[in-house]
């Protein structure tokens, strides 16, 4: 029996609801950070192709972490989906609909989580065959209220909201229907990876569960 992969990944997503959104200036602070997330019982990392050779941090965790779902993000051409697709990436994310990596991902057979911002484009990212569609930037779209008004019209339709979303709003954001949440620098703080000091990402972990359990 064939195994429908965007599927097995919206069931993973819904179950570890958030994601970790790994944005740093240098490839040896994301391999810093995607060690402290994994230690600290995450489960899923997005490596965004704003950080340097970050293909190369992606092979790296595809390798070392089998039992993790390692995603490429902010993957905005078709030969940045075929370096993630080469380094053993799960999944792949946009910030919008990216010219040629839908495309891309069906090829490389890679499940694909387009960013929309309106509803017009959520419905379009569905239709063209989105895994998850992914809001963004979700804060300034409008928050838990705007993702709950988009549910209603949308049910379907399985959304990430991302951009803004912190353990504080994760609640919110899970209560007004998204799948999963994307946590970027609410999560990762740069500057304790800069001062090699685990607590605050630990800590900040540990609020994020606690609200997605709650």
């Amino acid at each position: 029996m064939t195994i429908d992969r965007g599927e097995a990944l919206r069931t993973r997503l819904a179950a570890l609801k958030v994601v970790p959104v790994i944005r740093t200036p240098t490839a040896d602070l994301a391999i810093r950070a995607c060690e402290w997330l994994l230690d600290a019982g995450m489960q899923t990392l997005e490596l965004t192709f704003t950080t340097p050779d970050a293909h190369r941090v992606i092979e790296t965790f595809a390798r070392t972490a089998p039992n993790a779902l390692i995603g490429a993000g902010t993957v905005r051409t078709a030969e940045q989906a075929k370096a993630a697709a080469d380094a053993g990436a799960a999944f792949l994310v946009s910030p919008g609909a990216a010219a040629g990596v839908s495309e891309a991902a069906k090829a490389f057979g890679i499940p694909y989580l387009p960013g929309a911002a309106t509803p017009s484009e959520v419905e379009a990212r569905w239709a063209e065959g989105a895994t998850v569609v992914k809001i963004f930037p979700a804060r300034e779209c409008g928050g838990p209220g705007f993702l709950k008004a988009v549910k209603s019209v949308y049910p379907e339709i399985p959304l990430m909201p991302t951009g803004g979303v912190s353990p504080e709003t994760a609640k919110s954001y899970l209560e007004a229907g998204a799948l999963c949440l994307g946590m970027g620098g609410e999560l990762v703080s740069i500057a304790a990876l800069k001062a090699n000091d685990p607590a605050p990402i630990r800590d900040a972990v540990a609020r994020a569960f606690a609200a997605v359990a709650s």
